[in-house]
């Protein structure tokens, strides 16, 4: 298993990659069992770009990613091609660029299942009157995201 631990200002980090692409990003606690701290390419190239990201200069991701194929594929590229850093966009509007306009559930549950976060753009997706909804990994930490990224989010009552 090819793994490596990175601390970042939302906590560690634990990437996982094999030899295509990175397959996961686990936040701290939800790290598997039986990690094997590695030195691979990818791995260095995701430690390198995260680190990046939250020093300010990296906007986008260049990394191979290693995903199944299927509907939630669909949208995390989606997510990836057109939900830019600082950018935010609802549940519907992703639902429409996938063409599948009643779909924001499905988009929230491809959103739950993300297995790459942060590099695929979850944390951008925010409900239909822009409100912060739902994120697997605590509002807390969407709301860092959105605010390392600039993004000024409604006041809630």
């Amino acid at each position: 298993m090819n793994m490596l631990s990175i601390d970042t200002p939302i906590g560690e980090l634990t990437i996982k990659a094999d030899d295509i692409g990175v397959t996961a990003i686990y936040f701290a606690g939800d790290t598997p069992p039986g990690i094997h701290r590695d030195s691979h390419p990818i791995l260095n190239a995701a430690a390198e770009q995260i680190a990046e990201y939250f020093a300010g200069t990296r906007k986008s991701f260049d990394l191979p990613l290693h995903l199944a194929d299927g509907f939630f594929k669909t949208v995390w590229v989606a997510m990836i091609s057109n939900v830019g850093f600082g950018q935010t966009a609802t549940y519907g509007q992703i639902a429409n660029m996938v063409g599948s306009p009643r779909g924001a559930r499905a988009i929230g549950m491809a959103n739950n299942r993300n297995p790459i976060p942060i590099i695929i753009p979850c944390h951008r997706i925010m409900g239909a009157n822009g409100a912060l909804t739902g994120f697997r990994w605590g509002l807390d930490v969407k709301k860092k995201l959105l605010a390392h990224e600039g993004v000024q989010l409604i006041s809630s009552h």
